[in-house]
């Protein structure tokens, strides 16, 4: 296979049928150690949580084409943390979109002096970022992408439909569960000219509180697939 692209969290390979192939990997994005999806680089490893992450993707993706909604997903074979995915266009060098949903981590690292950690931010916030990890992942508004010529403005707001919806899913989803979810992060990107939803939906990729405990990757993954 050809190696496209050697990601912090997993690597892309092209496959003979034009379709992509990722391999989940055992990193985490945090920092001194401690898991932090909100932070932009690589700080921690965790034994199997690429495999976790790609369960995880699997057991929402799955439940996302029941729902209707299309994705890059094709199939996954777990035991190699590999995941068939269709080919899609990253806008620009590549977009991060947050969908947070309580007021926390980096938001509050910016916003803190106007808002308390914790707050609920009702009906969901969404933001993005450019992935470039020398620069911070800088914000960027719906305006910027467009002046940019990164993506149209009836483009995001495709896409800020869409994860506003997605997020919905995997929030009810997790209250099944006796869980909240605070915030979680996607990448999207454009097949054939539509917006779709690309990468993962994985524990690793997701604050979710239990009570007043924040849930770690590994064990948000089993309380998801083992219930």
């Amino acid at each position: 296979m050809e190696l496209i692209y050697k990601g912090k969290t997993k690597d892309v390979y092209k496959l003979e049928n034009g379709n992509v192939l990722l391999k989940f990997k055992d990193d985490c994005t945090g920092k001194d150690g401690v898991f932090d999806p909100g932070e932009n680089s690589v700080g921690l490893t965790i034994d199997g949580i690429g495999k976790a992450n790609l369960q995880t993707s699997v057991y929402y993706f799955e439940m996302l084409k029941e729902a209707g909604i299309k994705t890059h997903y094709v199939n996954a074979n777990v035991d190699d943390a590999t995941m068939e995915v269709l080919p899609a266009t990253v806008f620009g060098h590549g977009l991060e979109v947050i969908c947070r949903l309580v007021a926390t981590g980096s938001f509050i690292r910016r916003y803190g002096e106007y808002m308390k950690d914790g707050t609920p931010l009702e009906g969901g916030y969404v933001e993005c970022t450019f992935k470039n990890d020398e620069k911070g992942d800088p914000l960027v508004t719906s305006e910027g992408l467009a002046a940019l010529g990164v993506m149209s403005e009836e483009m995001f707001a495709s896409m800020k439909e869409q994860t506003l919806k997605i997020t919905k899913i995997v929030a009810d989803d997790l209250k099944t569960i006796g869980l909240d979810l605070w915030d979680i992060k996607f990448e999207f990107g454009y097949n054939n000219g539509e917006v779709i939803l690309i990468d993962e939906i994985a524990s690793g990729n997701m604050r979710v509180y239990k009570g007043n405990t924040i849930v770690d990757p590994v064990e948000l993954t089993k309380l998801i697939l083992n219930r």
